[in-house]
């Protein structure tokens, strides 16, 4: 009796892992209860916002701006608070009553409530961002009235690095009015300085960033950007500096070429 082999099939080499277990594209970057939670964009875009918020109207020592810190509202409710992606307060100090590291910004203490706020949208953070879900009863209101009704901050912006759409809105009256862009920017004229969109590099990453501008339109440089600006003057006034000096040299040499034609035709030229 002849035994028969049995037929081999083929089966597909495994998968590494990291084309079958989840990635952060399929994980939550946040707490459902809680959306909105720093992924490395929330991190990087305020840490840009702080390092060039420099209202040239202001003194320095009275500007203040936080990303990702409690801001409590609401005396009534006093565990009610928002947490803007970033903010910015002129009138008030750098440190809680000039002594201490803040661990939120509480605006029945302090001098001054945010004069701007800056929220970067999220899938799913729209509607909290822009009030445009429900207010549900017997729950803290939303973003939008906070900073609106209850805070009336000047200045709200929400920008978004899914659609780079920038938009802004100043309060008029009782209410929130959309800003109009110029050349791409938005204008605080009381802080005598624009919020617009910039397309380079920061920490490594090119990207659009929402940067702060002069009210010329100059960007406000971070200090790296500062030392390499300092690096390039310097760089630029030795070149000219050894362009002047070849120039005198050339021109030293012209009169001595010169003198001795002048001597060649029986002239002096030292007494002329």
């Amino acid at each position: 009796m002849t035994s028969r082999t049995p037929p081999i099939t083929q089966t597909d080499p495994p998968r590494p892992p990291w084309e079958t277990l989840p990635t952060m594209y399929d994980l939550p970057s946040d707490n459902p209860e809680d959306p909105g939670l720093p992924d490395d964009f929330h991190f990087l875009q305020p840490l840009l916002l702080f390092l060039t918020f420099l209202p040239p109207n202001w003194n320095p020592a009275q500007v203040y701006s936080a990303a990702d810190l409690n801001l409590y509202y609401d005396l009534e409710h006093p565990l009610w608070y928002k947490r803007p992606d970033w903010f910015g307060a002129v009138g008030t100090s750098k440190l809680y009553r000039g002594e201490d590291l803040r661990l939120s910004y509480v605006t029945w203490q302090e001098q001054a409530n945010p004069f701007v706020v800056v929220e970067l949208l999220l899938p799913g953070t729209e509607g909290e961002d822009l009030g445009g879900t429900s207010q549900e009863e017997n729950r803290p209101p939303r973003k939008w009235d906070v900073y609106e009704r209850i805070l009336r901050i000047p200045y709200y912006i929400v920008f978004s690095r899914y659609t780079n759409e920038l938009q802004g809105f100043h309060l008029v009256g009782a209410q929130y009015a959309p800003m109009e862009l110029e050349e791409g920017q938005l204008h605080l004229p009381e802080l005598e300085l624009k919020l617009g969109i910039w397309q380079g590099e920061f920490q490594g990453i090119e990207r659009l960033w929402l940067r702060w501008f002069t009210e010329a339109g100059d960007l406000i440089l971070i200090p790296e950007e500062k030392a390499q600006q300092a690096q390039q003057e310097a760089q630029q006034a030795q070149q000219e500096a050894q362009q002047a000096q070849q120039q005198a040299a050339e021109a030293n040499r012209k009169a001595e070429r010169l003198a001795e034609r002048l001597r060649e035709l029986g002239i002096d030229p030292d007494h002329l």
